[in-house]
């Protein structure tokens, strides 16, 4: 029985879907949310990533407020910035593009957006409801995939899973939304002993660690569910050729662009070992950007409908 593609894209359509309904409400009785996003300096990804964000605001009917600060803007630049934002009636969320410059101290930029209108839902306050299973915004890559999983109806309760990674964006507060839904968490990281051994034990299987293919066969246990959080563009041609060999059109994208983007999981070795899995790219990414909206859409209720 091979096994099932978890469609990121195709849940983004629904989430998205279903936001429409609850802005049209917003925005015909009161104003349309909005989201203020700023982007210090000019590093390429980020730029490609704010400008997919703002076309999905203007899809979805969520005013756009950006901000491009200058690569040398100081700490204090962008603290009355992001102050100018939290004192604005019309702005519902404030994203902070990561990385910042080296310059400035992230933390403090961080810390002083109004946990009201945190959209990624780092700040200190909202990771503590995280912990506490308390309502407020979610961080967007964690949320998508119990979205996905959800959608999919993957059962949770009582299963064991093993988050790879720890950082604050994904891996934390992916283990503890598994552990809310009640499966069984282990978190793994750079200094796990027997990293393969661990996995190997999972029934649900995240992989968070921006280790490019790092996953293989050896990891997998027959029939997990295994979710490929990793985006890594590779370059070397041995390299892609050993990882999709069983993938003629991503030989051929390679041949044209000298590059591809290969997840932090052997892509055959899921195909083969998992029951169900996400694919790179269109898995998790296209949840990212959804579940911000959805964020958004929600502190605007709470400003606007409370």
């Amino acid at each position: 029985m091979s096994a099932t593609v978890l469609d990121g894209k195709k849940v983004s359509a629904e989430i998205r879907a279903e936001l429409t309904e609850r802005v049209e409400r917003l925005t015909r009785t009161y104003r349309p949310p909005g989201l203020a996003v700023i982007l210090a300096g000019h590093d390429p990804a980020s730029e490609i990533y704010v400008r997919n964000k703002v076309k999905a605001c203007a899809e979805a009917g969520i005013r756009s407020f950006q901000s491009t600060p200058a690569a040398s803007v100081s700490t204090e630049e962008l603290l009355v910035l992001v102050d100018s934002y939290n004192r604005n009636p019309e702005v519902d969320g404030i994203l902070i593009q990561m990385p910042l410059p080296p310059q400035v101290d992230a933390q403090r930029i961080l810390l002083s957006v109004d946990p009201s209108k945190d959209a990624d839902g780092f700040h200190p306050l909202n990771v503590g409801n995280l912990v506490a299973n308390r309502p407020g915004p979610r961080s967007c890559t964690p949320a998508g995939v119990m979205e996905l999983l959800r959608r999919y109806e993957v059962p949770l309760a009582g299963r064991r899973a093993v988050v790879v990674g720890r950082s604050d964006i994904v891996g934390k507060p992916m283990a503890l939304l598994l552990l809310h839904a009640n499966a069984t968490v282990t978190i793994c990281h750079s200094r796990t002993k027997d990293l393969a051994h661990e996995c190997s034990r999972a029934e649900i299987l995240v992989a968070a660690m921006g280790k490019p293919a790092l996953i293989d066969r050896s990891f997998i246990r027959e029939g997990a569910v295994v979710i490929d959080v990793g985006i890594n563009r590779i370059t070397d041609r041995d390299e892609v050729h050993r990882l999709f060999q069983h993938d003629p059109a991503r030989l051929q994208a390679f041949a044209r662009s000298g590059s591809v983007v290969v997840g932090d999981v052997d892509p055959l070795s899921m195909i083969q070992r998992s029951s169900a899995y996400t694919p790179v790219p269109g898995g998790v990414g296209p949840l990212t950007i959804a579940m911000l909206l959805s964020n958004t859409v929600s502190l605007a209720e709470q400003h606007l409908l409370s």
